[in-house]
């Protein structure tokens, strides 16, 4: 067995909910039979009417539920409306949000594409998966095991609609005929729950797999085997959502390799699965290859290409301009490119956070990019829009999110970091939700509703990130952990073949100050940005100080705005992040005798090695960046 997550009504107790629910679809298939299933684990079966009129419902994967003469009743044009409309009102009866003066709600998917990208290998290793070995045993494919189904309704329970079910360094063989009928397999258990797969494909594929001289986008027998082996799919998938590229990034074969850009080779790809309304996500993630910056990197690439990708194809942006750490500045594609779809990428699994032994609650981190007032060069004042909204309004809308699920009993490394699948999956349906309330549905829906319970686990997650912020990477420091597995504090660390791979590479200490200067009087970063932003970023004095060591590389002796030296809230900020981390713990201990035993424990471990690591982040850190200080 293994946990229920935020599913724990099911099977939970022999009562069943005396009041009557009925169903109206437009639609009668194995989606609206999954409903059916959910709804009978809280609702006794003859309490449960089907009606496949739905008038005036909403179409797509919206629903209306509303009160009808003392029932419940769902409604939607199709099986997945009805599927989200299900699992919303379970979820809206277990935290007691349904009462007797309920009215209605409708909603629908402010995002179009909510996908989860599983970095997970043929092996079963999982790249920066920190919950054991990959749900997927390929050796046993097409074979199908319960998991299976219950990832699934996990997933669709929060409007997850995409799997992606290998790592983005992508092996070639997940594209041969033996492995595709595996995928197959797991495609037809995910349909039922209106969650459609998707592959990471090898750019070189052509080769390695039909010996092909050359992977060239432009070449006819190139274009040719992408648009047969799209046809072999989507014969054994009809509804196969389509490829994940990672190219010409970190030893990953691309089309410059050719002489090509990103465009051509997302094109080719695309022109192969647009016949069977499939879709190519491309990765943004590309550095190097000469550019002084790495922050620079994906937007010198892509925005030159803008308006030149296909309308079935979406480029893939992560949060920030480096790779998921603990605070970046938004990526300033997002402010530049009109022309094209893209998708939001953020990290649900805690690369650099600490990765399964800190709880840090992801949804604050992301309602920042999400609510950031973005603008483009050629908008004024006036004119401006959040990421979320620009996300929203494009032909392909998308959030993808790499996932922190294993095959540990507890599904995500802890009973704490399904917190974070959770509200992926809930602002990526609607991005203006308040992470507080995010973490209230988790708590009552996971711990149960008492209310010294539900107080505890809601203070430890509202106020985890910027804990741990300030005891790993506070003022904008980023990239200072140790060399490869990325886990605790080396700001001085020298390994590594590349110089962007070093963390004095970001921080820059010196004897005259801290930080990297990304100003118009150092590497420009800053005018990727629409001049407005830009102007906030360049000048010292308005930059915000969340972002100050991102951005400019600040003197010793410079004057913040609690009053302190940088040296001097550098140490308060380390300082203080211990603090933060000891309290985390101090409200988990409330609750001791009011959850199970085990439960209770297993979580106190976690908060015990995240002050340890707290204190060892601040002891590092501070003798290190304040050794500069003192040569000044």
């Amino acid at each position: 067995m293994y946990d229920k997550l935020w599913l724990r009504y099911a099977g939970e107790s022999q009562k069943k909910n005396a009041r009557r629910v009925i169903l109206s679809c437009g639609e009668k298939n194995n989606v609206l039979n999954a409903a059916i299933t959910e709804l009978k684990t809280v609702f006794s079966a003859d309490a449960i009417t089907v009606d496949t009129e739905a008038k005036d419902a909403p179409a797509g994967e919206g629903f209306l539920i509303r009160n009808k003469g003392g029932a419940l009743a769902v409604s939607s044009q199709t099986g997945a409306g009805v599927l989200y409309g299900v699992f919303t009102l379970l979820r809206l009866l277990n935290t007691g949000r349904i009462d007797e003066n309920f009215v209605q709600i409708a909603d629908s998917p402010k995002i179009s594409w909510r996908i989860l990208n599983h970095w997970d290998n043929l092996d079963r290793s999982v790249e920066r998966g920190y919950a054991g070995k990959s749900l997927w045993k390929w050796d046993d494919l097409p074979k199908i095991e319960r998991r299976y189904v219950d990832y699934a309704r996990i997933v669709a329970s929060v409007g997850i609609n995409g799997s992606v079910l290998n790592n983005v360094n992508a092996n070639p063989i997940f594209l041969t005929s033996e492995y595709l009928k595996k995928t197959a397999a797991l495609a037809d258990v995910f349909r039922d729950y209106n969650v459609k797969v998707f592959l990471s494909v090898n750019f070189a594929a052509p080769i390695s797999l039909s010996g092909l001289s050359t992977a060239d986008p432009l070449d006819d027998a190139v274009r040719l085997w992408w648009k047969n082996k799209a046809a072999e799919i989507y014969a054994l998938i009809p509804d196969f959502g389509g490829f994940v590229v990672k190219a010409d990034s970190e030893g990953q074969p691309g089309p410059y390799a050719y002489g090509r850009n990103h465009a051509d080779g997302a094109n080719a790809l695309a022109d192969a699965l647009s016949p069977h309304g499939g879709i190519v996500i491309w990765r943004a993630f590309v550095y190097g290859h000469g550019e002084t910056d790495r922050a620079k990197k994906a937007y010198t690439d892509f925005k030159p290409l803008d308006g030149k990708f296909r309308s079935n194809s979406a480029v893939q942006v992560k949060n920030g301009p480096i790779d998921f750490q603990p605070r970046e500045p938004v990526h300033p594609l997002f402010g530049a490119m009109k022309e094209t779809s893209l998708f939001m990428e953020f990290q649900i699994t805690q690369e650099y956070l600490g990765q399964g032994e800190h709880i840090v609650f992801l949804a604050p981190m992301w309602k920042e990019i999400l609510q950031f007032g973005i603008r483009f060069p050629d908008e004024d004042s006036e004119n401006q829009s959040s990421v979320g909204k620009v996300l929203e309004e494009k032909k392909l809308s998308g959030v993808a999110g790499v996932s922190n699920i294993g095959d540990n009993y507890d599904w995500c490394g802890s009973l704490f970091h399904s917190a974070n699948l959770f509200a992926f999956g809930r602002l990526s349906w609607d991005w203006t939700l308040d992470p507080a309330d995010i973490a209230l549905e988790w708590s009552v829906l996971t711990w149960g509703n008492d209310p010294t319970v539900v107080d505890a686990v809601v203070k430890i997650l509202t106020n985890s990130w910027e804990a741990c912020i300030d005891y790993m990477t506070p003022l904008g420091l980023n990239h200072i952990m140790r060399y490869e597995h990325h886990y605790g504090p080396d700001p001085g660390c020298d390994q590594g073949s590349r110089a962007d791979w070093k963390p004095p590479y970001y921080h820059r200490a010196d004897a005259r100050g801290l930080g990297f200067d990304r100003t118009r009087n150092g590497s420009d970063a800053v005018d990727q940005y629409a001049p407005l932003v830009a102007d906030i970023f360049n000048d010292i004095k308005t930059c915000p100080e969340k972002y100050l060591l991102w951005f400019h590389h600040v003197p010793w002796d410079y004057t913040l705005r609690s009053g302190r030296t940088l040296k001097d809230e550098l140490a308060f900020r380390y300082r203080r992040g211990v603090g933060e981390a000891e309290q985390l713990r101090a409200w988990w201990r409330l609750v001791k005798g009011r959850v199970p035993p085990d439960r209770y424990k297993a979580v106190l471990d976690k908060l015990d090695a995240q002050v340890a690591d707290a204190h060892e982040w601040e002891a590092v850190c501070v003798k290190y960046f304040l050794s500069f200080a003192e040569r000044a």
